[in-house]
C-alpha cells in the first residue's frame, strides 16, 4: 500500500465506523450465543461458555468474511474494509484474518477469569487508544496481523 497521504491509498476508516461495525457483528454472534448458553446452563457455567463460544465464533465469523470478502456484515454496512497493508490484494490473507481475529477475540476468551478479564479490560483501553492514533488507526489485531481498515465510501 502506498504511503499515507497519497491519491491513489484510501482513508483510514473512522472510529465510529470501526465501533458501529463491531457492535453489529458482535450481535450477529453474541446474541445467539448468549441466549442459548443462559437458556440451556447454569448462570455461573453459562457466562464462561459463553465468553470462550463467543470468541470462538468471532475468530471463524471474522475470519472466514475478512479472507473472503474483507468485510463482515458490520463493515459492509458502515462503509469500510480490512486490507493487507501491503496493498497486494484487496483483502486479507487466510492466514492475516485468522491472526486478525484471533487477537481480536482473546480478551473475549479471558474475560470470565477474574484476573485475566482485568487484564482483557486494560487490552481494550488500549486497543481503543490506538484506533485514535493517526494517520493509520490501527488497533492492536491490524498492527500483528499487517492489516488496516479503510473507509470505501466516498
Amino acid at each position: 500500500m502506498a504511503a499515507a497521504g497519497t491519491d491513489d491509498v484510501a482513508p483510514a476508516a473512522e472510529p465510529a465506523q470501526r465501533l458501529v461495525a463491531r457492535i453489529v457483528d458482535t450481535l450477529v454472534v453474541a446474541l445467539p450465543v448468549v441466549l442459548v448458553a443462559r437458556a440451556t446452563l447454569p448462570l455461573v457455567t453459562a457466562e464462561v461458555v459463553a465468553s470462550i463460544g463467543l470468541a470462538a465464533l468471532l475468530v471463524v465469523y471474522d475470519s472466514v468474511q475478512h479472507a473472503r470478502w474483507g468485510q463482515t456484515l458490520g463493515k459492509r454496512l458502515t462503509g469500510i474494509r480490512v486490507v493487507p497493508e501491503s496493498g497486494e490484494d484487496s483483502r486479507p490473507s487466510p492466514s492475516q484474518a485468522l491472526l486478525r481475529g484471533a487477537v481480536y477475540a482473546l480478551p473475549i476468551a479471558a474475560r470470565s477469569v477474574p484476573f485475566l478479564g482485568v487484564v482483557a479490560g486494560i487490552f481494550w483501553v488500549a486497543n481503543v487508544g490506538l484506533l485514535l492514533e493517526r494517520p493509520r488507526r490501527q488497533a492492536l489485531h491490524d498492527r500483528l496481523a499487517g492489516t488496516t481498515v479503510v473507509s470505501i465510501r466516498n
